[in-house]
């Protein structure tokens, strides 16, 4: 089993002990929804979708790409402000630059280089999307979106170019990259939005605050769900 997977059952057992809850309200997210979602994930990084019947084809994966790619879009689409929703797009396209420069300069042989690629994107990946965004929800969708949108790039340029092999957008390991670029992404904002929240005697919860950036009891008709 794939380290993909293994990360997403994990983080299914997380939400079942209801230790993700804090995560899940900052992602917009009941704790059925995430399970839902992961659940899909899993069944779908088994379902190839043909894009491109010719030479070399090209698919995309349901588990690997569709369903992140989409949840990312709601997490951007319930963003607080006009500013968040920037910093989303604009981390997603630099995740998305710097991991395609890494594939152009790190060797894909996996005996040659200290870690396999997949995961050294992740962690690339996870790292860049905190630095960018500085929040729960930045992290998690740069660090997603910017994997599909340079493995999409790979896609297009082996089509144009002819030089790589059939091609699985989200597939081929890159489920691996995304779920790990997004968990990784995710913890550190978290481990450090905690710290921070702890030394400035705890978390916002002013009525001035931004209502999208409001924890979920505040907002008007909110529940603790949401």
């Amino acid at each position: 089993m794939s380290i993909g997977l293994l990360l997403l059952i994990g983080a299914g057992i997380l939400i079942l002990l209801g230790l993700a809850q804090q995560v899940l309200d900052r992602l917009y997210l009941t704790d059925k929804q995430a399970l839902i979602i992961i659940g899909a994930m899993v069944v779908g990084s088994f379902i190839e979708i043909p894009l491109y019947r010719g030479e070399p084809p090209v698919s995309i994966n349901l588990g690997g790409a569709i369903i992140p790619l989409a949840l990312s879009i709601y997490v951007l689409y319930r963003a607080g402000t006009a500013k968040e929703t920037n910093r989303g797009i604009w981390g997603s396209l630099l995740v998305g630059a710097v991991i395609y420069g890494v594939s152009k300069i790190y060797a894909f042989d996996t005996y040659a280089g200290f870690i396999e690629p997949q995961y050294l994107w992740g962690i690339i990946a996870g790292i860049t999307a905190y630095l960018i965004g500085r929040s729960r929800r930045l992290a998690f969708v740069s660090a997603t979106m910017g994997i599909i949108l340079a493995d999409l790039i790979r896609a297009i340029e082996g089509a144009v170019t002819g030089r790589f092999g059939p091609t699985r957008i989200g597939g081929a390991g890159v489920l691996d990259t995304v779920v790990l670029a997004g968990l990784i992404g995710v913890i550190i904002a978290e481990v450090i939005g905690e710290t921070r929240e702890r030394l400035q005697g705890g978390p916002d919860h002013s009525p001035d605050r931004p209502e999208g950036l409001q924890e979920p009891d505040q907002r008007e008709g909110g529940d603790e769900n949401g």
